[in-house]
Protein backbone atom coordinates (compact mmCIF):
# COMPACT_ATOMS: atom_id res chain seq x y z
CA UNK A 1 0.00 0.00 0.00
CA UNK A 2 1.08 3.57 -0.68
CA UNK A 3 -0.09 7.04 0.24
CA UNK A 4 -2.10 8.24 -2.73
CA UNK A 5 -3.50 11.71 -3.41
CA UNK A 6 -5.73 12.73 -6.30
CA UNK A 7 -6.04 16.41 -7.18
CA UNK A 8 -9.76 16.61 -7.86
CA UNK A 9 -9.61 20.35 -8.52
CA UNK A 10 -6.56 22.60 -8.83
CA UNK A 11 -8.15 26.04 -9.18
CA UNK A 12 -9.42 28.52 -6.63
CA UNK A 13 -13.05 29.66 -6.35
CA UNK A 14 -14.69 30.10 -9.75
CA UNK A 15 -12.42 27.61 -11.51
CA UNK A 16 -10.83 28.06 -14.93
CA UNK A 17 -12.46 29.43 -16.97
CA UNK A 18 -14.52 31.44 -14.50
CA UNK A 19 -17.99 31.92 -15.93
CA UNK A 20 -17.93 35.73 -15.98
CA UNK A 21 -14.22 36.38 -16.61
CA UNK A 22 -12.59 37.41 -19.88
CA UNK A 23 -8.99 37.40 -18.65
CA UNK A 24 -6.22 35.88 -20.78
CA UNK A 25 -6.24 32.54 -18.95
CA UNK A 26 -10.01 32.14 -19.10
CA UNK A 27 -10.13 32.91 -22.82
CA UNK A 28 -7.27 30.49 -23.49
CA UNK A 29 -9.11 27.78 -21.55
CA UNK A 30 -12.34 28.40 -23.46
CA UNK A 31 -10.48 28.00 -26.74
CA UNK A 32 -8.85 24.79 -25.54
CA UNK A 33 -5.35 26.29 -25.63
CA UNK A 34 -4.72 25.57 -21.93
CA UNK A 35 -6.35 22.92 -19.71
CA UNK A 36 -9.45 23.99 -17.76
CA UNK A 37 -9.33 23.46 -14.00
CA UNK A 38 -12.12 22.90 -11.49
CA UNK A 39 -12.34 24.21 -7.95
CA UNK A 40 -9.96 23.15 -5.19
CA UNK A 41 -10.27 19.67 -3.68
CA UNK A 42 -8.05 16.65 -2.98
CA UNK A 43 -8.86 12.99 -2.29
CA UNK A 44 -6.51 10.80 -0.25
CA UNK A 45 -6.23 7.07 0.48
CA UNK A 46 -3.67 4.47 1.51
CA UNK A 47 -5.55 1.32 0.48
CA UNK A 48 -7.11 2.53 -2.78
CA UNK A 49 -10.56 1.57 -1.51
CA UNK A 50 -11.43 4.05 1.25
CA UNK A 51 -11.08 7.75 0.49
CA UNK A 52 -11.27 11.04 2.34
CA UNK A 53 -11.95 14.24 0.44
CA UNK A 54 -10.34 17.46 1.62
CA UNK A 55 -12.82 20.27 0.91
CA UNK A 56 -16.07 19.66 -0.95
CA UNK A 57 -15.82 21.69 -4.15
CA UNK A 58 -18.97 22.82 -6.01
CA UNK A 59 -17.55 20.73 -8.88
CA UNK A 60 -17.31 17.52 -6.86
CA UNK A 61 -19.81 15.50 -8.92
CA UNK A 62 -17.79 15.86 -12.11
CA UNK A 63 -14.50 15.57 -10.25
CA UNK A 64 -15.42 12.21 -8.75
CA UNK A 65 -16.78 10.98 -12.08
CA UNK A 66 -13.37 11.58 -13.69
CA UNK A 67 -11.51 9.44 -11.10
CA UNK A 68 -12.35 5.71 -11.48
CA UNK A 69 -11.07 4.97 -7.96
CA UNK A 70 -13.92 7.12 -6.61
CA UNK A 71 -16.69 5.40 -8.57
CA UNK A 72 -19.34 3.41 -6.66
CA UNK A 73 -18.39 -0.21 -6.09
CA UNK A 74 -22.01 -1.39 -5.80
CA UNK A 75 -25.51 0.04 -5.49
CA UNK A 76 -25.09 3.15 -3.33
CA UNK A 77 -21.72 1.95 -2.06
CA UNK A 78 -19.11 4.67 -2.45
CA UNK A 79 -15.38 4.72 -1.67
CA UNK A 80 -15.97 8.16 -0.10
CA UNK A 81 -15.83 7.63 3.66
CA UNK A 82 -15.17 11.13 4.99
CA UNK A 83 -14.94 14.82 4.10
CA UNK A 84 -12.71 17.32 5.88
CA UNK A 85 -13.18 21.10 5.63
CA UNK A 86 -10.27 23.53 6.02
CA UNK A 87 -12.49 26.64 6.11
CA UNK A 88 -16.05 27.75 5.41
CA UNK A 89 -15.47 29.26 1.96
CA UNK A 90 -18.22 28.63 -0.57
CA UNK A 91 -15.81 26.83 -2.90
CA UNK A 92 -14.98 24.40 -0.07
CA UNK A 93 -18.43 23.67 1.37
CA UNK A 94 -20.97 24.01 -1.49
CA UNK A 95 -20.14 20.51 -2.76
CA UNK A 96 -21.63 19.07 0.42
CA UNK A 97 -25.04 19.68 -1.12
CA UNK A 98 -24.14 17.37 -3.99
CA UNK A 99 -23.22 14.69 -1.43
CA UNK A 100 -26.68 14.74 0.15
CA UNK A 101 -27.86 11.66 -1.82
CA UNK A 102 -28.48 9.24 1.05
CA UNK A 103 -24.77 8.47 1.39
CA UNK A 104 -23.18 7.85 4.80
CA UNK A 105 -19.87 9.57 5.55
CA UNK A 106 -18.17 11.49 8.33
CA UNK A 107 -17.84 15.26 8.10
CA UNK A 108 -14.78 16.58 9.98
CA UNK A 109 -14.22 20.25 10.82
CA UNK A 110 -13.37 22.56 13.68
CA UNK A 111 -16.09 23.92 15.93
CA UNK A 112 -16.11 27.29 14.11
CA UNK A 113 -16.34 25.75 10.66
CA UNK A 114 -19.11 23.40 11.78
CA UNK A 115 -20.97 26.43 13.13
CA UNK A 116 -20.90 28.01 9.65
CA UNK A 117 -22.58 24.86 8.32
CA UNK A 118 -25.05 24.70 11.20
CA UNK A 119 -26.08 28.34 10.75
CA UNK A 120 -27.25 27.71 7.17
CA UNK A 121 -30.42 25.60 7.12
CA UNK A 122 -29.83 24.38 3.55
CA UNK A 123 -27.18 22.01 4.90
CA UNK A 124 -29.96 20.25 6.78
CA UNK A 125 -30.28 18.29 3.52
CA UNK A 126 -27.37 16.24 4.88
CA UNK A 127 -29.30 13.90 7.12
CA UNK A 128 -27.65 13.68 10.55
CA UNK A 129 -28.19 9.93 10.79
CA UNK A 130 -26.09 9.49 7.61
CA UNK A 131 -23.62 12.38 7.66
CA UNK A 132 -22.02 12.38 11.08
CA UNK A 133 -20.61 15.81 11.94
CA UNK A 134 -17.48 15.36 14.00
CA UNK A 135 -15.90 18.36 15.71
CA UNK A 136 -12.10 18.31 15.78
CA UNK A 137 -9.93 20.29 18.18
CA UNK A 138 -6.76 21.88 16.87
CA UNK A 139 -3.51 19.93 17.27
CA UNK A 140 -5.38 16.74 18.16
CA UNK A 141 -4.77 13.68 15.96
CA UNK A 142 -7.82 11.74 14.73
CA UNK A 143 -8.60 8.91 12.30
CA UNK A 144 -9.59 10.56 9.01
CA UNK A 145 -10.04 7.40 6.96
CA UNK A 146 -8.66 3.87 7.09
CA UNK A 147 -4.86 4.09 7.30
CA UNK A 148 -4.63 7.90 7.61
CA UNK A 149 -4.37 9.98 10.76
CA UNK A 150 -4.98 13.71 10.47
CA UNK A 151 -4.20 16.71 12.67
CA UNK A 152 -5.65 20.18 12.12
CA UNK A 153 -3.61 23.28 12.94
CA UNK A 154 -4.24 27.01 12.67
CA UNK A 155 -2.74 28.99 9.81
CA UNK A 156 -3.05 32.76 9.25
CA UNK A 157 -6.17 33.55 7.26
CA UNK A 158 -9.58 35.19 7.48
CA UNK A 159 -13.27 34.39 7.74
CA UNK A 160 -15.18 33.58 4.54
CA UNK A 161 -16.10 36.55 2.34
CA UNK A 162 -19.81 36.21 3.10
CA UNK A 163 -19.10 36.53 6.85
CA UNK A 164 -16.87 39.60 6.65
CA UNK A 165 -17.88 42.64 8.67
CA UNK A 166 -16.79 46.25 8.40
CA UNK A 167 -13.37 45.43 9.85
CA UNK A 168 -11.53 42.61 8.10
CA UNK A 169 -8.54 40.87 9.63
CA UNK A 170 -6.57 38.79 7.15
CA UNK A 171 -4.06 37.19 9.51
CA UNK A 172 -6.38 35.60 12.04
CA UNK A 173 -5.13 32.40 13.63
CA UNK A 174 -7.72 30.09 15.07
CA UNK A 175 -10.32 27.61 13.94
CA UNK A 176 -11.60 29.50 10.88
CA UNK A 177 -8.67 28.58 8.60
CA UNK A 178 -6.67 25.41 9.14
CA UNK A 179 -4.00 23.31 7.55
CA UNK A 180 -4.00 19.51 7.67
CA UNK A 181 -1.18 17.18 8.67
CA UNK A 182 -1.74 13.73 7.18
CA UNK A 183 0.13 10.61 8.31
CA UNK A 184 -0.16 7.27 6.59
CA UNK A 185 2.11 4.46 5.36
CA UNK A 186 5.01 6.20 7.06
CA UNK A 187 4.47 9.39 5.03
CA UNK A 188 4.09 12.93 6.33
CA UNK A 189 1.90 15.13 4.12
CA UNK A 190 0.58 18.66 4.63
CA UNK A 191 -2.40 20.21 2.88
CA UNK A 192 -2.59 24.01 3.24
CA UNK A 193 -4.81 25.50 0.49
CA UNK A 194 -5.14 28.90 2.18
CA UNK A 195 -2.39 30.76 4.03
CA UNK A 196 -1.82 34.49 4.47
CA UNK A 197 1.63 34.31 6.06
CA UNK A 198 4.39 31.70 6.36
CA UNK A 199 5.38 32.18 9.98
CA UNK A 200 8.38 30.51 11.68
CA UNK A 201 6.19 28.04 13.55
CA UNK A 202 4.61 26.88 10.30
CA UNK A 203 8.02 26.55 8.69
CA UNK A 204 9.21 24.39 11.59
CA UNK A 205 6.04 22.29 11.43
CA UNK A 206 6.33 21.29 7.75
CA UNK A 207 10.13 20.91 7.63
CA UNK A 208 11.14 17.43 6.45
CA UNK A 209 7.69 16.52 5.10
CA UNK A 210 7.33 14.04 2.27
CA UNK A 211 4.93 16.44 0.55
CA UNK A 212 3.40 19.87 1.10
CA UNK A 213 0.38 20.95 -0.95
CA UNK A 214 0.30 24.71 -0.53
CA UNK A 215 -1.71 27.82 -1.34
CA UNK A 216 -0.89 28.90 -4.91
CA UNK A 217 -3.71 31.41 -5.35
CA UNK A 218 -1.75 34.29 -6.92
CA UNK A 219 1.62 34.73 -8.57
CA UNK A 220 1.81 38.39 -7.50
CA UNK A 221 0.07 40.04 -4.57
CA UNK A 222 -1.43 42.74 -6.82
CA UNK A 223 -2.21 40.37 -9.68
CA UNK A 224 -5.96 40.93 -9.78
CA UNK A 225 -5.61 44.67 -9.22
CA UNK A 226 -3.22 45.20 -12.15
CA UNK A 227 -5.43 43.00 -14.33
CA UNK A 228 -8.36 45.33 -13.63
CA UNK A 229 -10.43 42.52 -12.12
CA UNK A 230 -10.53 43.49 -8.46
CA UNK A 231 -9.46 46.07 -5.92
CA UNK A 232 -8.27 43.34 -3.57
CA UNK A 233 -4.70 42.18 -3.19
CA UNK A 234 -3.83 38.61 -2.29
CA UNK A 235 -3.13 39.65 1.28
CA UNK A 236 -6.58 41.25 1.50
CA UNK A 237 -8.05 37.91 0.41
CA UNK A 238 -5.99 35.99 2.98
CA UNK A 239 -3.51 34.45 0.53
CA UNK A 240 0.24 34.96 0.23
CA UNK A 241 1.66 35.22 -3.27
CA UNK A 242 4.02 32.74 -4.90
CA UNK A 243 6.62 35.26 -6.08
CA UNK A 244 8.49 38.12 -4.44
CA UNK A 245 10.56 38.37 -1.26
CA UNK A 246 7.48 37.69 0.90
CA UNK A 247 6.14 34.95 -1.36
CA UNK A 248 5.97 31.21 -0.80
CA UNK A 249 8.74 30.33 -3.26
CA UNK A 250 11.16 32.40 -1.18
CA UNK A 251 9.67 31.13 2.10
CA UNK A 252 10.24 27.47 1.18
CA UNK A 253 13.67 27.99 -0.35
CA UNK A 254 16.28 25.59 1.07
CA UNK A 255 13.75 23.49 3.00
CA UNK A 256 14.13 19.73 2.82
CA UNK A 257 10.70 18.67 1.55
CA UNK A 258 10.11 15.68 -0.71
CA UNK A 259 7.50 17.25 -2.99
CA UNK A 260 6.14 20.78 -3.11
CA UNK A 261 2.83 21.12 -4.92
CA UNK A 262 0.87 24.29 -5.55
CA UNK A 263 -2.92 23.98 -5.30
CA UNK A 264 -5.82 26.47 -5.30
CA UNK A 265 -4.61 28.68 -8.20
CA UNK A 266 -6.76 31.68 -9.12
CA UNK A 267 -7.93 31.86 -12.74
CA UNK A 268 -5.59 34.83 -13.32
CA UNK A 269 -2.43 33.04 -12.18
CA UNK A 270 0.07 32.79 -15.08
CA UNK A 271 1.46 29.46 -13.78
CA UNK A 272 -1.70 27.88 -15.23
CA UNK A 273 -0.28 28.51 -18.69
CA UNK A 274 1.97 25.49 -19.45
CA UNK A 275 4.64 27.48 -21.28
CA UNK A 276 4.68 30.63 -19.15
CA UNK A 277 7.86 32.07 -17.66
CA UNK A 278 6.20 32.05 -14.25
CA UNK A 279 5.45 28.33 -14.38
CA UNK A 280 9.04 27.65 -15.44
CA UNK A 281 10.31 29.76 -12.54
CA UNK A 282 8.15 27.90 -10.02
CA UNK A 283 9.24 24.52 -11.38
CA UNK A 284 12.90 25.59 -11.30
CA UNK A 285 12.39 26.24 -7.58
CA UNK A 286 11.18 22.66 -7.13
CA UNK A 287 7.43 23.21 -7.28
CA UNK A 288 4.80 21.17 -9.11
CA UNK A 289 1.77 23.05 -10.44
CA UNK A 290 -1.24 20.87 -9.68
CA UNK A 291 -3.65 19.93 -12.47
CA UNK A 292 -7.09 18.40 -12.30
CA UNK A 293 -6.87 14.61 -12.18
CA UNK A 294 -3.20 14.52 -11.11
CA UNK A 295 -2.38 11.38 -9.13
CA UNK A 296 0.49 11.49 -6.66
CA UNK A 297 1.91 8.37 -4.99
CA UNK A 298 4.35 8.51 -2.10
Amino acid sequence: MVFRAYVLGAAAGGGLPQWNCGCENCNLARRGDIPPQSQSSVAVSTNGADFAVLNASPDIRDQMARIPALHPTDLRVSPLKSVLLTNGDIDHVAGLLTLREQQPFSLFATREIHQVIADNPIFGALKPELVIRKTIALDTPFDLVSGITATLFAVPGKVPLYLEGEEVKTDLEGEQTVGVHLQGQGREVYYIPGCALFKPDLKARVAGADMVMFDGTLWRDDEMVTAGLSQKTGQRMGHMSMSGPDGSIAAFEGMQIGRKVYVHMNNTNPVLRPRSEEKAEAEAAGWTIAQDGMEIEL
